[in-house]
């Protein structure tokens, strides 16, 4: 039975935004009642690359930077096709009106903690937002739920449903929602379901396809939070961690397996 929305205490979602996110958002509050929204501002390139160099090397860094400026043209190229899948999963890709939005510099700025604490939500839900510092998440007196793009624990990081694709995988093109730990998608999974991508998918797309077959298991984990009815599954899957491919790899895997 759904909460009622008038009784619950209030949701947060703290994101950088985008349209696979606002779709979430949107099916949230038409299920679930009023959303605030936490927007935090995007990393600067230069943030972005020099902290990839120093975890993978600036080879890998700089390949992976050229794969993230194809996309955001593929975006612009393919954005008819975006527009398709938007109309024809009925996604709401646009923030609304009546939405409550609370614009910070990072999600662990000390004016996000102020915001949370000050709507004193039953749950918060980061969905595409930076990694909460140990210390953030310590003083966060209600569940922290995390929409990850990808089947966790085996395609936790970056890319999820890409990379189970270019692996060969394509039974795991999914998404999980799970509790937040200290660690990159490493909490204990809530709810997990799969999808198909569709023809003229490809990883400038792919996001919004997953938060078309997704949308249900948002709204199904942050109920089960609000009514403190959480519980884990464990997938029984191994543990990988995965960046944004690099420009070469993308382009070989797209020419030798069809996979963009």
């Amino acid at each position: 039975m759904a909460l009622s929305k008038t009784n619950q205490r209030p949701i947060v979602v703290v994101t950088e935004g985008g349209p696979h996110i606002w779709a979430i958002v949107n099916a949230l509050a038409d299920q679930l009642g009023p959303v605030s929204v936490i927007l935090e501002a995007p990393e600067s390139k230069k943030q972005l690359l020099l902290a990839r160099a120093r975890r993978q090397g600036w080879t890998s860094a700089i390949g992976q930077v050229g794969t993230m400026v194809l996309t955001r043209l593929g975006k612009r190229f393919f954005a008819g096709h975006a527009a398709r899948l938007a109309a024809g999963q009925k996604l709401q890709t646009e923030p609304k009106p009546r939405h409550k939005i609370i614009y910070v510099s990072s999600a662990n700025a000390p004016e996000c903690l102020q915001a949370i604490a000050e709507i004193q939500p039953g749950v918060v839900l980061l969905a595409g937002c930076r990694l909460l510092s140990r210390q953030t998440l310590a003083k966060i007196p209600c569940p922290v739920l995390n929409y990850h793009a990808g089947i966790a624990p085996k395609y936790r990081g970056m890319n999820g449903g890409y990379w189970a694709l270019a692996s060969g995988d394509a039974e795991n093109f999914g998404t999980t929602v799970h509790l937040v730990d200290a660690g990159v998608d490493t909490g204990g999974v809530l709810r997990q379901t799969r999808g198909k991508p569709q023809p003229g998918d490809t990883v400038s797309s792919y996001a919004l396809r997953q938060a078309a077959f997704s949308r249900d298991i948002c709204v199904e984990a942050v109920r089960d939070a609000l009514a403190g009815k959480l519980g884990t599954v464990d997938p029984g899957l191994p543990s990988t961690q995965w960046y944004h491919p690099t420009i070469w790899f993308y382009l070989w895997t797209g020419i030798r397996n069809g996979v963009w």
